[in-house]
């Protein structure tokens, strides 16, 4: 199975993203959750629409560490070495920066009311 970034084509904001990482060469296949049986990635829906998930033969990444893996298996050298820099970073921090970016995806570029979160009770 190729490796697959699954991202959430509803959101305008993730689908610009999306296209950004296809477009330097990501070690994925950027494909809609949408268009996939997530079921048979072992993906739960909500999951997928709340963080950008990486499934390969491996298993399943997500957040900042699907992005990570996506970018260090890309076919490009600097994509690569962009990957790598990431891993550099603690988890910590970079889960949390994920998670602000994601929670405010609707105010980012390409951003739109159909890209924010739903309230978490």
């Amino acid at each position: 199975m190729p490796a697959q970034l699954l991202y959430d084509a509803d959101c305008g904001f993730c689908t610009r993203s999306a296209e950004l990482l296809r477009s330097w060469g990501c070690g994925a296949e950027v494909v809609a959750l949408q268009q996939v049986d997530l079921a048979a990635l072992g993906v739960s829906e909500a999951d997928a629409l709340a963080r950008i998930q990486y499934v390969d033969e491996a298993g399943r990444r997500e957040g900042h560490a699907a992005i990570e893996a996506a970018l260090s298996t890309g076919h490009r050298r600097p994509v690569r070495l962009l990957g790598r820099l990431l891993r550099l970073v603690p988890d910590r921090f970079a889960e949390r920066a994920y998670d602000y970016v994601a929670a405010h995806r609707y105010a980012l570029p390409g951003g739109t009311a159909a890209c924010k979160m739903p309230e978490s009770s």
